[in-house]
């Protein structure tokens, strides 16, 4: 999603000035989460696919270092751009930084503190490589500072406030049927699904929760941890399958608030100006803790429940993400840096 606003961009205004070689290594490699994208969100279809999903984090990303620095050689790009943090940022990095092609990171200077989420390795790392980064807010920012990063950081502002903005003026008829009222649900990281207390806790407090139905777009990897523990949804959470992006806007538009484990769902909650209720110990979207609009509940029940009946509510919906311009900040200072 962070690609496409920036793929866009290239092709669209500044072809004459730029070329993109675009790589995906296959990480989400789900049909409904990976070409669904690509076709919804008006991109071409990647230069090269890796077809590298699947296996553990270090077989996976393994993998992606060894084809990705083949592909370098070959290709000797003045820059590879590397988005958030994921296994497939971190291999883009180390092939980069070690084939000395400047490294340059969408999405720098988040942290949630939380070691134990691989995702906060990925980051970490991925920003201490990088020669440009691109930070979202004031706070990723101040976080580099910390950690003596200092030299090529730009407070761009966040490229999925970019997205947001434009996808949800696309013209789209949803394909999820929803009740005039619900919420909506996303639950998908490690640290929840892989753990059956906290996978039963939150599943037991969905259940319990039966003041309003809600919908859950139910990842691949949640749906086989759930049968493993012999868990299921109640009737009146609306279990479907992976959504592709304009849908998943489309319903985050029409909810009445969001209960996510999800970094970007956080953000689009505030977007859409819905409180949101996170299901998780710690956040790098501190700022939306901070302005009320988001409540971190981590797996405990009474605190979920407690969150579900009274939802976070700002009294003001402060500007924290910047005027939606962040891939033009990004590309200019690419093609000036």
């Amino acid at each position: 999603m962070k690609a496409a606003v920036i793929s866009r961009l290239i092709r669209e205004s500044y072809a004459d000035r730029m070329e993109e070689l675009l790589i995906h290594t296959g990480q989400h490699y789900d049909k409904n989460m990976s070409e669904l994208f690509f076709r919804e969100m008006r991109i071409p279809e990647p230069d090269i696919n890796l077809g590298l999903g699947g296996g553990t984090h270090g077989a996976m990303t393994g993998r992606m270092l060894e084809k990705l620095e083949k592909i370098l050689i070959d290709s000797a790009p003045e820059y590879v751009l590397v988005y958030g943090d994921t296994n497939s940022t971190l291999a883009g990095a180390l092939a980069a930084s070690k084939l000395h092609i400047p490294v340059a990171h969408v999405e720098a200077g988040l942290r949630s503190f939380n070691r134990e989420m691989p995702e906060e390795i990925n980051r970490v790392l991925t920003d201490h490589m990088a020669d440009v980064l691109f930070c979202p807010t004031d706070t990723a920012v101040e976080n580099l500072k910390t950690e003596g990063i200092t030299k090529g950081v730009h407070r761009t502002g966040d490229i999925m406030l970019d997205a947001s903005l434009f996808y949800r003026t696309l013209p789209h008829s949803s394909a999820v049927q929803a009740p005039e009222q619900f919420f909506l649900a996303t639950l998908h990281r490690a640290e929840n699904t892989d753990d059956p207390e906290r996978l039963r806790s939150i599943v037991d407090s969905l259940n319990i929760f039966t003041d309003l139905p809600g919908i859950l777009p139910l990842h691949p990897r949640t749906r086989k941890m759930m049968e493993a523990f012999g868990l299921s949804f109640a009737s009146h959470i609306k279990v479907i399958d992976p959504i592709g992006y304009l849908d998943m806007i489309d319903l985050e538009n029409r909810c009445k608030f969001i209960v996510t484990d999800s970094g970007g769902v956080q953000k689009e909650a505030f977007f859409f100006q819905k409180p949101c209720v996170t299901l998780r110990d710690q956040t790098e979207w501190v700022e939306t803790v901070q302005s009320g609009a988001n409540q971190i509940v981590g797996a405990d029940s009474s605190a979920i429940l407690d969150a579900l009946r009274n939802p976070p509510m700002p009294k003001e919906w402060p500007n924290l993400y910047g005027d939606g311009t962040s891939a033009e900040s990004i590309v200019e200072a690419l093609l000036n840096s």
